[in-house]
């Protein structure tokens, strides 16, 4: 299976354009095979598959990076480190904070992240209403909120002025995109093409509403 994941994963990356060394493929590997062992205890994870999770974890995650921007990056509901802990294998120059309210998953987020040697990873355990950092973000990213609205409601106080808010959705959210309120601005919504992923997947940006631009 090593192998075979290996092609799949080393395939995938360049479809999606990335150029990763060599010990950055072995840690996106090794992270899977973590969240495979963790998930047997801490149900991280409802896929088992290791090739399924290069698709739909490690690539679905990865599509994201053209529009990740710089800075400081806030992954909101991390769960086992979706998206974070792939994006920052793949950009080891940026700073990722990783945050959730679950002491089990934040248990596993931190040995994952020593155990594949990241220095650019925080992990805080804290619900995300609550979580009041010292800076404000660049980015701050999902891809487990059920609602654009609630997204926007919950993390807007952690989002820089000239930041924005990255939601990772399936399908084209219509009717969520209409409920937004009118403190962030749809900045765009991208049709994401996940290799190895035969289903929708759309990434919706916002950014803080500039009352200066209406």
């Amino acid at each position: 299976m090593a192998l075979m994941g290996t092609e799949i994963l080393e395939k995938g990356l360049l479809i999606l354009g990335f150029k990763l060394e060599q010990r950055q493929v072995g840690g996106l590997l090794a992270y899977i095979r973590l969240l495979e062992k963790w998930s047997q205890r801490y149900n991280l994870t409802a896929i088992r598959n290791p090739a399924e999770m290069i698709s739909k974890h490690l690539l679905d995650s990865l599509s994201i990076g053209p529009y990740l921007g710089v800075g400081r990056i806030l992954d909101v509901g991390s769960g086992g480190g979706l998206p974070g802990i792939p994006l920052a294998i793949a950009y080891p120059e940026r700073e990722f904070t990783l945050l959730d309210k679950s002491t089990k998953k934040t248990r596993f987020l931190i040995q994952a992240s020593i155990e594949l040697g990241l220095s650019n990873v925080s992990v805080v355990c804290e619900r995300v209403e609550a979580y009041r950092p010292p800076y404000l973000f660049d980015v701050v990213v999902t891809r487990a909120f059920a609602k654009l609205a609630d997204f926007v409601v919950q993390v807007g106080h952690l989002c820089k002025p000239s930041g924005y808010l990255l939601a990772m959705k399936g399908g084209f959210p219509e009717e969520e995109l209409k409920e937004l309120p009118a403190t962030f601005d749809i900045v765009e919504v991208c049709a994401l093409s996940v290799p190895g992923l035969n289903a929708q997947r759309h990434l919706v940006k916002l950014r803080p509403s500039r009352a200066g631009d209406h």
